[in-house]
């Protein structure tokens, strides 16, 4: 098609936006959220142009021009023709209009609506989509609600009206992204409107670590009014663990991005909370929800929320009340029987664990204090390293999109250790892994009395999500540094025998590296079984000439005896047996 043809066949065709208001008047019973497909679009041209930096550099050297041109009907056809034929794959397109300066606001979003009201092909549309996620304002809320409906443009549509107006994306959300049994009878409810069916179903849904992951969470708190639910008649404590759970789940870092802190009711909704906690029986399950927050008001998202002057302090002081009166201390620092199923002591051992650190901790503060975290005893795979520096969490502030890293390797491995020579460490990666949406690094070197922390870098997050800004070079003193990290190190109060079993066993093994050597393998790592914390996961490689290797997994279930004991038996067998043989 020559270029005077295409503009007309664009020209001819109506807009996106009007085609999916038709849509939506002529087919009402489909899906409001992503629902509907795209017209046939017209050819694409070759997608063979620039990747990466050079992709971001072509599309600010064609766009700047633009955007900061006159609005006029000439221009505007002319831009819709390039963004069509402008040979970058779309990703690169979106991120640099997301990532690129605007000198001129009120331009760009002028063109941002034009093309958004206008456009007649998905990437003319997507970039006026991209404009208003930053520009946005409360007039174009109905033509982003319309093309919340059309598959191709969702996520752009969706993610421009979150801030504009956050209860019905998230109701747009969940209708195109939840389609679980567990799950869908709420979301059907939040779409009918029946605050009836609403709460009962909101008291009934399932809100553990394994049904529920963070960003849904937030969805269904925006959709319900999470913030207002706490306050509304009688305390009904069905209710208030229901919103605590909803709470604990946004502040989750097995998230790609903070949710918490996405959230923007959460402080309201953390205050209505503790502030009718003590409506809620002294239960073990009720003290899982109440610490799981508690922990991270103390060292994770929760801390850095907006609050005012000593409000979190406040919260903190009023739940260790609760939870360490005389109603509730026989639940939190329980010693777990000796014959309690595994799952049991686990629980227990986390309670009592959780309780002294965040209530009855006794160590004076320094700059640098550096904490074992696992938030749930629940939810698999959530231990993790967590960093204070100066009282406040680094790592929500500084990356957000993931765990800091598993002590094993940060502590117990001696990864923070501090030398003359740099070493770069990471602290944090995103819970989808490093290529997908990042990593957090830094730079520990010792400089005479003092250890510094320099050179971060955070390779691999998307221009769509939130950069926060660099951390600047932390100095500590030498001396409190080495104590600080023999003190983490040393800190084994919230382990559980499948965890202290996973560590002993993996330094044995890297201790004696001929064990496995005698069969052809080396050790790779020992960790606890995500599904099943209780069962320990060993694994080994087999290097092949060519360089490729064959993985081999040995599970090693929890039988009630001490770890130190399940060690030296699976030390003698791997002396005595080819682990390949149970692998």
């Amino acid at each position: 098609m020559s270029a005077p043809q295409e503009r007309t066949a664009l020209t001819s065709r109506p807009s996106l936006y009007t085609y999916a208001l038709r849509l939506a008047q002529d087919r009402p019973d489909r899906p409001f959220g992503g629902g509907h497909p795209l017209p046939d679009e017209p050819p694409e041209p070759e997608r063979d142009g620039p990747r990466g930096k050079r992709a971001f550099a072509a599309v600010e050297a064609a766009l700047g021009p633009l955007l900061a041109g006159p609005d006029s009907p000439a221009a505007m056809a002319e831009l819709q023709r390039l963004l069509t034929e402008l040979p970058v794959h779309d990703g690169p397109l979106v991120g640099a209009v997301l990532a690129m300066t605007l000198d001129d606001e009120a331009a760009a979003r002028a063109i941002g609506r034009h093309l958004t009201r206008t456009g007649t092909t998905r990437r003319p549309v997507s970039v006026g989509l991209a404009l208003l996620r930053r520009l946005g304002e409360a007039e174009d809320v109905p033509y982003l609600k319309a093309l919340c409906g059309l598959r191709g443009l969702f996520s752009l549509a969706v993610a421009a009206l979150e801030p504009l107006d956050p209860q019905t994306a998230a109701l747009r959300q969940l209708d195109a992204r939840i389609s679980s049994p567990e799950t869908r009878p709420l979301v059907d409810a939040l779409l009918s409107g029946d605050r009836r069916e609403i709460r009962s179903r909101l008291i009934r849904q399932p809100l553990g670590a394994r049904t529920i992951a963070p960003e849904p969470a937030r969805w269904i708190a925006e959709a319900v009014g999470l913030a207002g639910l706490p306050g509304q008649g009688p305390a009904d404590p069905r209710l208030l663990a229901q919103v605590g759970r909803l709470l604990a789940r946004m502040a989750s870092s097995r998230g790609t991005q903070p949710e918490l802190l996405a959230y923007r009711e959460a402080t309201a909704a953390f205050d209505a909370l503790v502030r009718r906690a003590g409506a809620l029986p002294p239960t073990t399950e009720h003290a899982v929800v109440l610490l799981a927050l508690a922990l991270d008001l103390h060292s994770g998202q929760a801390h850095v929320l907006p609050w005012r002057d000593g409000q979190r302090e406040q919260l903190l002081d009023e739940l260790g009340a609760l939870v360490l009166s005389p109603e509730w201390a026989g639940v939190v620092l329980a010693e777990p029987a000796a014959d309690a199923p595994p799952a049991l002591r686990r629980r227990a051992i986390w309670l009592r664990h959780t309780t002294e650190r965040v209530f009855r901790a006794t160590d004076p503060p320094g700059r640098l204090r550096i904490e074992v975290a696992h938030p749930d005893p629940d939810d698999p795979g959530s231990v993790e390293t967590r960093f204070l520096l100066d009282g406040r969490p680094l790592l929500p502030e500084s990356f957000g999109h993931g765990p800091g890293g598993h002590p094993d390797h940060l502590l117990d491995r001696g990864a923070l250790t501090a030398t003359a020579e740099p070493r770069e460490v990471k602290l944090a990666e995103a819970w989808c892994t490093e290529g997908c949406c990042g990593a957090l690094w830094v730079s520990v070197v010792r400089e005479g009395d003092t250890v510094v922390w320099r050179d971060w870098r955070r390779p691999g997050i998307p221009p769509s999500r939130t950069r926060a800004p660099e951390p600047p070079a932390y100095r500590f003193e030498a001396a409190a540094y080495t104590a600080e990290l023999a003190r983490a190190t040393g800190d084994r109060g919230g382990e559980w025998p499948g965890w202290t079993m996973a560590r002993l066993l993996g330094a044995a093994l890297r201790d004696r590296p001929e064990l496995s050597a005698r069969w052809g393998l080396a050790f790779s790592s020992a960790y606890t079984d995500y599904r099943n914390p209780d069962t320990t996961v060993v694994t080994f490689v087999q290097r092949s000439a060519d360089g490729t290797g064959r993985w081999f997994t040995w599970k090693l279930a929890d039988d009630g005896r001490p770890p130190t004991a399940r060690v030296a038996d699976a030390l003698y067998r791997l002396a005595e047996e080819d682990p390949r043989g149970d692998a």
